[in-house]
C-alpha cells in the first residue's frame, strides 16, 4: 500500500518505500534504523535548528577524516557504541580474555622481534618487562600465538601522530610465543594520554562536560591457528581515568598490576591471555 507522509505514521511511510529485490540484512537494518531514528526525534520534539547544528556537525566530522585521521570511528568511541559492537560480536566464555576496542592507531606490517627485546626505539619512559603466557579455556599453553603490541610513548603520543619526531615503529613489535604459550617483552610503563580532541568531537566532549583522556594502557593483538582473533588492552591498575575513560575501553578483568622491581627494567606487568576456539 502507498503511505503518504505523516507526522504519526513517517516511520511507515519509509519502510514502505523500500524495494523487494534487496539485501535481506540491508532490508532489516534500515528498516531498524528508521524506526528508532524517527521516534527519537518525536520524544525530543526536535528543532530546525537543532537539526541544522546536527548536519553541520556530521559535516565537519566527515571533512576532517584523513588517512592519518578517522574522526567519525572517534565520534564512535566516545559515544559508547564502538564498544557496544565489539560486546556484541566477541561474546565468549567467562573464563576467555575480553577483548576492547581496537582503537586508530594500530600499523600493520610491524617488525618480529626477539622474545624478551624492547620495542622502546625513543629511550623515552620508564622501562617495563611485560611477560606472560597465552592459554587455552583449560589453561593449556597455545604454542606459536602471535602478539602484535603496540603502546604510546611517554608523551603520550604514538609513533604514527609524530612520525617526524619519534622512530618509526617506536613501541610496536610482533612477538611469536613458544612451545610453554609463554611472551616477554620490554616497553615503557604506559601513560595516560587525551584522545585528539581539537575537532568536532572534541568540542561535543567538552560541552557534555567530560574530558578526552584514556587510562594508560598496553595494547595486544593475540592470534593463533584454531583461536578467535582477541583484540584487547591492558590497564594500569590504579590510573585516575579507569573509571572515565573517554572511549568506554576499560573492563575490570583487563586491569594489569604494574609492580616496581630491583633490576635494571623497573617495572614489571604479568598478564596471561586466554584465547577462545575459533568454533566457538
Amino acid at each position: 500500500m502507498t503511505r503518504y507522509f505523516t507526522e504519526e505514521a513517517s516511520a511507515e511511510a519509509v519502510h514502505d518505500r523500500m524495494g523487494e529485490d534487496i539485501s535481506p540484512r540491508l532490508a532489516v537494518v534500515m528498516s531498524s534504523l528508521v524506526k528508532h531514528l524517527h521516534p527519537f526525534a518525536k520524544e525530543v520534539d526536535l528543532t530546525q535548528e537543532e537539526w541544522e547544528f546536527g548536519i553541520d556537525f556530521l559535516t565537519r566530522t566527515g571533512q576532517l577524516c584523513s588517512g592519518e585521521r578517522q574522526e567519525f570511528i572517534l565520534l564512535s568511541d566516545t559515544l559508547g557504541f564502538s564498544m557496544l559492537v565489539d560486546a556484541i560480536n566477541n561474546r565468549r566464555p567467562a573464563r576467555a580474555t575480553e577483548s576492547t576496542v581496537f582503537g586508530p592507531f594500530h600499523v600493520d606490517g610491524a617488525p618480529v622481534r626477539q622474545m624478551g627485546e624492547s620495542i622502546c626505539l625513543d629511550g623515552k619512559g620508564e622501562q617495563c618487562l611485560f611477560e606472560g603466557r597465552v592459554l587455552d579455556l583449560e589453561g593449556r599453553p597455545v604454542a606459536g600465538a602471535k602478539l602484535d603490541v603496540w603502546s604510546d610513548n611517554a608523551d603520550g603520543f604514538y609513533d604514527v601522530q609524530q612520525p617526524e619526531q619519534q622512530p618509526k615503529w617506536n613501541n610496536r613489535g610482533v612477538f611469536i610465543a613458544g612451545e610453554d604459550g609463554a611472551y616477554s617483552f620490554v616497553g615503557i610503563k604506559p601513560v595516560s594520554y587525551p584522545i585528539p580532541d581539537d575537532g568536532p568531537v572534541g568540542k561535543m566532549l567538552n560541552a557534555l562536560g567530560r574530558h578526552p583522556y584514556r587510562p594508560a594502557h598496553m595494547h595486544f593483538l593475540v592470534t593463533a591457528p584454531g583461536y578467535q582473533k582477541l583484540v584487547t588492552h591492558t590497564f594500569v591498575e590504579g590510573d585516575p581515568y579507569l573509571s572515565s575513560d573517554a572511549v568506554f575501553g576499560v573492563k575490570q578483568s583487563l586491569l594489569a598490576s604494574f609492580e616496581r622491581t630491583d633490576g635494571e627494567v623497573p617495572w614489571r606487568s604479568r598478564f596471561d591471555f586466554v584465547l577462545n576456539p575459533s568454533g566457538e
